[in-house]
């Protein structure tokens, strides 16, 4: 593992902590021999000026008694002076550090001032003083003692200043050396520094580098020395083993490249696989055919020497061999239904789980052991499912040992699944188109029974009338009654050929406008009446099933406008807005009142209501508008993803 970290940190910052100190002590040095200065050379100008105020004084004791009298100006100017040498005085022991004036401190100095001081107080202060109050001849004798005292006096002060000057020139000397030794300190400190990260830092890091540019000029087998027990020394070991590592990776490289390309191979077999029988199973085609060709591309791409297709029936809980390829007929006749607690296939429909087997060692659960005596040495079965709905299961047998790996059985477990989902597709569609021709036929039905059945049973009572009439040997009645059946044979006549209209209708054209055209230009050459279409925008056409849908509702649309409407022209608007689709289907006919005339209603109930459950059926509303003498409007309106389709017929 690698060093403790902050070791080289704890040796850069230790070194540098004591570079600082060393430094800031010979900093403080200096500044303090330097403050010490900054005061001597006024303490040293103050001590001076004690000799000339001493002569001073001196000369105005001499002045008063030459002029045989003291003056006030005399004797004011001799008190300033004798005040002025005892503030001097007191300044050069206490100092004064507004100026700043500060003597020297050590014993010399000391003693030298306070020699001055006490031949100052104890020889000529007190003569100074009393000159002021004596008389002339006291004056005189104060002069002579003072003047005989001046000269021992001026040589202490002589000395005091000749040994504080020796003091300054030592503090001078003295800062001067500091500071010559602080250069030094600098310099040498420089480079004791760079000689230490040197050796701890860019030495290292050299060694480092160049072992990375070896690394990248491929030379995996490059090593570096560990200097130390630090992090460099760490990234030196962490260095050694990132090159031994790639050194065993691109070893293997190689290897390590035959198996990955051996697993996309592998990968893209079980990708072609999924994709040959998913997109097989896409096309339509009847169940049978649907799990032969599975079972067929499953079994080639697989190996395998035999397969078979089971179907699961709820109801009796049994498995029927669907389809099947490679076996043999004795093996088809014992397992063509199987209970589900006979063998392992019943017992995967059961649990869902896979089984793979080799037939050498036969599970407990394989009872029946046709696999055996078939002479296949390892028996798969996977579910079909959909939607967790079981379905079946399907077998793939394989003469000599076989051994799947997890990613084919899951592989199978998924193709399982698709083809669970296409054949539930199938019974889905089967169902639908099922549902699809009973709807029709119960519409046939209402349609027959609401216009021909009724005709028929109006031509069964006319028919009795006429047997009646003849009897009775009523010609006249007879010849009506048969008027009124041919006329009512004419209209059933008329029905039948309408309804095999509609049940014929499909839409060929390429569009439902070129249908709804067609469809007018005919109901135009049959019945007389003028029709008039007239497109607006566009739009995605319908599916076919919801065209036949409104072609249906269209046609009994004009077969209502045929019975009952004695209309002269009939227009048809085909609107697209917005997703929408609108045909109206308007009458310029007698119309009707349906509140107040319900018999009326009543006699076209039965188109009316087969209009609105086609218009349902593809979720749409149909709707009708009428007033008498001012022709009808029908309605229909079909909203829908793709687009919204609206019909309005009359």
């Amino acid at each position: 593992m690698f060093a403790s970290p902050a070791k080289l940190s704890r040796k850069i910052v230790g070194i540098l902590c004591i570079f600082f100190v060393v430094a800031l002590s010979a900093i403080a040095l200096t500044l303090l021999i330097s403050w010490q200065l900054e005061g001597v050379a006024a303490a040293i100008n103050d001590a001076g000026s004690q000799r000339m105020r001493t002569y001073r004084i001196s000369h105005l004791m001499a002045r008063a008694v030459d002029e045989k009298s003291a003056s006030a100006p005399l004797s004011s100017a001799l008190q300033e002076e004798i005040e002025r040498f005892d503030k001097v005085l007191l300044d050069l022991k206490q100092g004064d550090p507004e100026r700043p004036m500060s003597p020297p401190r050590n014993d010399e100095v000391e003693q030298s001032l306070a020699a001055v001081e006490q031949a100052w107080v104890e020889a000529l202060r007190p003569l100074a003083v009393a000159y002021g109050a004596a008389d002339t001849p006291g004056r005189v004798l104060a002069l002579d003692r003072f003047d005989n005292q001046l000269e021992s006096v001026v040589a202490l002060i002589n000395d005091l200043v000749l040994v504080m000057e020796r003091s300054y020139t030592q503090d001078t000397n003295l800062l001067r050396t500091v500071q010559v030794a602080l250069v030094l300190l600098a310099v040498v400190g420089t480079g004791l520094l760079i000689r230490f990260f040197s050796v701890l830092v860019i030495g290292p890091v050299s060694i480092l580098h160049a072992g990375m540019r070896r690394m990248m000029d491929n030379d995996l087998a490059v090593r570096v020395p560990v200097s130390g027990d630090d992090e460099l020394g760490g990234l030196a070991r962490g260095f050694n083993q990132m090159a031994e590592h790639l050194q065993n990776v691109y070893g293997t490289l190689e290897d390590r490249v035959v198996a990955e390309t051996s697993s996309l191979a592998e990968r893209n077999r079980e990708l072609g696989i999924l994709y040959g029988a998913t997109a097989f199973l896409s096309e339509p085609a009847p169940i049978e055919a649907l799990c032969q060709g599975f079972l067929d591309r499953i079994k080639t791409a697989l190996g395998a020497d035999a397969g078979a297709v089971r179907m699961y029936a709820n109801d009796t809980g049994e498995l029927h061999l669907f389809t099947h390829e490679g076996l043999s007929d004795e093996f088809v006749a014992n397992e063509s239904t199987l209970n589900c607690g006979e063998c392992l296939c019943g017992q995967v429909i059961q649990s869902g789980i896979t089984a793979t087997f080799a037939t050498i060692n036969p599970p407990e659960g394989m009872k029946l052991r046709s696999c055996i005596r078939e002479g296949f040495a390892t028996a798969t079965a996977f579910t079909i499912m959909h939607n967790k709905t079981k379905i079946g299961v399907y077998n793939l047998y394989f003469l000599r040992p076989q051994a799947l790996s997890e990613r084919e059985k899951h592989l199978l477990e998924t193709l399982g699944q698709h083809l669970g989902v296409a054949i539930e597709n199938l019974r889905l569609q089967s169902r639908e188109k099922e549902l699809a021709v009973s709807e029709e036929r119960n519409l046939l039905a209402q349609e027959l029974h609401d216009s021909i059945a009724q005709g028929l049973a109006f031509l069964n009572i006319q028919v009795q009338l006429l047997q009646d009439s003849l009897r009775k040997g009523k010609t006249d009645e007879a010849m009506q009654t048969a008027g009124q059946l041919r006329e009512g044979v004419q209209e059933s006549y008329d029905d039948v050929r309408e309804l095999l209209v509609h049940f014929r209708t499909r839409v060929h054209q390429s569009d439902l406008d070129t249908a709804i055209h067609a469809t007018l230009e005919k109901f135009e050459g049959q019945t007389g009446i003028q029709t008039e279409l007239e497109i607006l925008g566009s739009g995605v056409t319908l599916i076919p099933t919801d065209e036949i849908q409104v072609m249906h509702i269209v046609q009994e649309s004009l077969s209502n406008i045929r019975k009952h409407a004695k209309a002269s022209r009939v227009a048809v608007t085909l609107r697209r807005n917005l997703g929408q689709l609108t045909v109206t289907v308007v009458d310029d006919g007698v119309g009707f009142d349906p509140v107040n005339e319900p018999n009326v209603l009543s006699d076209r109930h039965v188109g009316l209501k087969i209009m609105r459950e086609r218009a349902y059926r593809v979720g749409g509303e149909c709707t009708v508008t009428s007033k008498i003498g001012e022709g009808t409007r029908v309605t229909l309106s079909l909203p829908r993803e793709q687009e919204k389709v609206e019909v309005h017929e009359q």
